[in-house]
């Protein structure tokens, strides 16, 4: 059984950084891919960054430059840092992890942390 857990979510003012952290736990050493996806209020869900095994980060629409995504070097933990905060960045975070089972691929979500930018 894979769980993806994250923290490091809360309010946070315009303009503040933050550091989201996942950590994997389970049949899940080495995913293949590893990373962050966002759902805003009313919206649905969307790619922030996603890392895979080799090290290649792929960010989504407008998130580079604000966001870093990274892994530790076992590769069961991903985090996301996040600088210059804006109020349209507020969702709930979920973690993402893609693991290869032979050529089966399986894709496993955390339960997500809110993010909230107000003053």
């Amino acid at each position: 059984q894979v769980q993806l857990v994250e923290s490091g979510g809360g309010l946070v003012q315009p303009g503040g950084s933050l550091r989201l952290s996942c950590a994997a736990s389970g049949n899940i050493n080495n995913a293949y891919a590893m990373g962050w996806y966002r759902q805003p209020p009313g919206e649905g869900r969307e790619m922030v960054a996603v890392q895979f095994i080799g090290g290649t980060a792929h960010y989504g629409g407008s998130m580079e430059g604000r966001f870093t995504v990274s892994r530790d070097n076992v590769g069961n933990t991903v985090y996301l840092q996040i600088d210059g905060l804006k109020p349209e960045d507020t969702a709930v975070y979920y973690c993402y992890a893609q693991k290869y089972r032979g050529t089966i691929v399986e894709d496993y979500w955390g339960q997500g942390t809110q993010v909230t930018v107000s003053s």
